[in-house]
């Protein structure tokens, strides 16, 4: 009911004394287990007291007849109840997704005041995250499911939280901001809008449980779509409850459907609901899929075999060594921005970069979850991997290759050391190679390999025949490596200009990962792709152009009707 009082009172008062009030009960009424928002308590949920997930359609939480019981990816217990849906059960969303009608909830003709509404919502929710002990609570339930070091989880909570400041106040209805074009006579204008789709989906993976589908599902709402929200089920309590604390800031109860349930449900209930246009963050296999069932009506944010090169000037070392560390294997490397390949120089070859590497990997450790378990690939799969590369002639182990131990992780995830395999470039570029060498292990692991003056003809050629194009570094000071054909020099080719991958870094401290909120993040080099984060990439997905054409006169004086044409 405390909950039920503040959702009204946010929707009845004005926001700044909602949030007071709000604020006020939250420091002074807090119970030893809650927040004003939140149905569970991190440190409680256990095999014993195992923590439960519902469903949200029409403006209604509901709980189905099926269960699916999660393992904890620590210890192995069942900690999480999951109600999902299956195929007999996704009536109601159809339902909900078909009444919204094309133009959406609002449009620059229609309910306005949402785009207000949307810049309040943002401006309360971002308040809420910047709290220490929502933060915190947030911070921890990601760990709980999706294991990475406290920072690391952290990080996700505040790239949120700045996400949400970003579009605060009038911030989401500049988003709509529209055009005009004088026509050809007196009376005539055309004005660009940005339209919004209506019925949408967004399909999010476990990896980033709370940042990708808040930066989705917000922009998507900020265009006036209706959205149904699925999020991987290994990590929807997060996101379960974070919807709780947006309807706690003012999101209308029926705004959004979130629905938990297993691939060929959702599928089926997205050939039955026809939404206009479906966000998909995940593998490449289930994104092409997607497309040709969707007609199309789809944009990616799918897989990527992210590189990085390392140009022919060597600087700080120890940095350069600690942000590869980072890339590689932070989030034990399940980021869709890891670095996958490493492209050395041979001047860094010279150096101590590669015993660097490894002294820094030998630092992780499962007690601080610096390294942790593997959601997708069991460590089975991941060592076969590896003992498949090292039959490459030439191919060598640098460091790791071995499966951790004393721990409990259940053997459905993996677990294994920070990796990294070294190919030959020639032998990597083999048909008979290519394929594997270039195969996405989405957990710490990498391929390094090097290549002189002479062969970065090679590495343009191994990066051009890539298929996923989304994070890449140019690291490198040497601006005429970077962008500049000059000389005779065979190095001094145009690095940036042969290539596409979409979020790109260049210069000394370029990374792969790790990208802020105040940069687009997604793919290059596919009309499906999709963006996340900034204006643009908000208008690219979660909405479309309309031109509507101002034509009132008048009429020139003495107009005849003229001869058939």
């Amino acid at each position: 009911m405390h909950r039920l009082r503040v959702c009204t009172e946010l929707r009845r008062r004005a926001p700044q004394t909602v949030l007071r009030n709000w604020f006020s009960s939250f420091n002074s009424t807090r119970s030893a287990h809650s927040l004003p928002f939140a149905t569970i308590e991190v440190e409680e949920i256990s095999g014993s007291q195992p923590a439960e997930v519902h469903n949200l359609v029409q403006g209604k939480w509901t709980k189905s007849s099926n269960w699916n019981t999660l393992l904890d990816p620590l210890n192995g217990e069942s900690f999480i109840k999951v109600s999902e849906i299956d195929e007999t059960g996704i009536q109601p969303f159809v339902e909900s997704l078909s009444n919204c009608p094309k133009h959406g909830l609002h449009n620059p003709f229609k309910a306005p005041e949402r785009y207000l509404l949307y810049g309040d919502i943002s401006t309360k929710a971002a308040h809420m995250l910047s709290l220490p002990k929502v933060s915190d609570f947030f911070t921890r339930l990601i760990q709980r499911v999706a294991p990475k070091s406290y920072q690391q989880a952290l990080g996700e909570v505040y790239v949120t939280q700045k996400f949400l400041e970003n579009f605060s106040g009038d911030q989401v209805r500049f988003l709509a901001r529209s055009f005009a074009v004088p026509g050809n006579h007196l009376g005539q204008q055309s004005h660009g809008f940005r339209w919004p789709y209506g019925p949408v989906a967004i399909i999010t993976p476990f990896n980033f449980p709370l940042e990708i589908p808040v930066l989705q599902l917000m922009g998507a709402l900020y265009m006036g779509n209706k959205p149904v929200l699925k999020v991987d089920s290994k990590v929807c309590i997060v996101m379960e409850q974070m919807l709780r604390l947006l309807h706690g800031c003012g999101l209308p109860m029926d705004d959004v459907d979130f629905i938990n349930s297993d691939g060929k449900t959702m599928n089926k209930l997205l050939l039955e609901a026809k939404p206009r246009m479906t966000l998909f963050t995940g593998s490449s296999r289930v994104a092409d899929k997607l497309a040709v069932d969707l007609k199309g009506r789809i944009k990616l944010e799918d897989a990527g075999f992210d590189w990085k090169i390392l140009g022919p000037d060597v600087h700080e070392v120890d940095y350069v060594a600690w942000v590869c560390d980072q890339d590689a294997y932070a989030c034990s490397g399940q980021k869709c921005s890891a670095q996958s390949i490493l492209f050395m120089h041979e001047n860094w070859t010279k150096s101590s970069l590669v015993n660097k590497l490894n002294d820094l990997a030998a630092r992780r450790k499962l007690e601080d979850l610096t390294i942790g378990p593997v959601l997708t690939f069991t460590t089975e799969a991941m060592l076969e991997h590896m003992n498949k590369l090292l039959q490459i002639p030439g191919s060598k182990l640098l460091f790791g290759g071995e499966a951790l131990d004393g721990h409990s992780i259940p053997p459905v995830y993996g677990a294994i050391e920070p990796t990294a395999v070294f190919v030959p470039l020639e032998q990597m570029l083999k048909d008979v190679n290519y394929d594997l060498v270039t195969r996405e292990i989405f957990g710490p692991f990498q391929i390094i390999t090097e290549y002189k003056d002479n062969q970065l003809s090679l590495v343009l050629d191994a990066l051009e025949r890539m298929h996923a194009h989304l994070t890449a570094a140019v690291v490198s000071n040497n601006l005429l490596f970077l962008q500049a054909r000059l000389g005779d020099k065979p190095y001094f080719q145009e690095v940036l200009g042969k290539s596409v991958n979409g979020t790109t870094y260049a210069g000394l401290r370029a990374r792969t990962t790790g990208a802020p909120q105040n940069h687009w993040f997604g793919p290059a080099g596919d009309p499906r792709g999709a963006g996340i984060g900034t204006p643009e990439a908000i208008k690219l997905v979660w909405s479309c152009h309309r031109e509507i054409i101002y034509d009132v006169g008048p009429l020139p004086q003495h107009w005849e009707i003229p001869p058939s044409t």
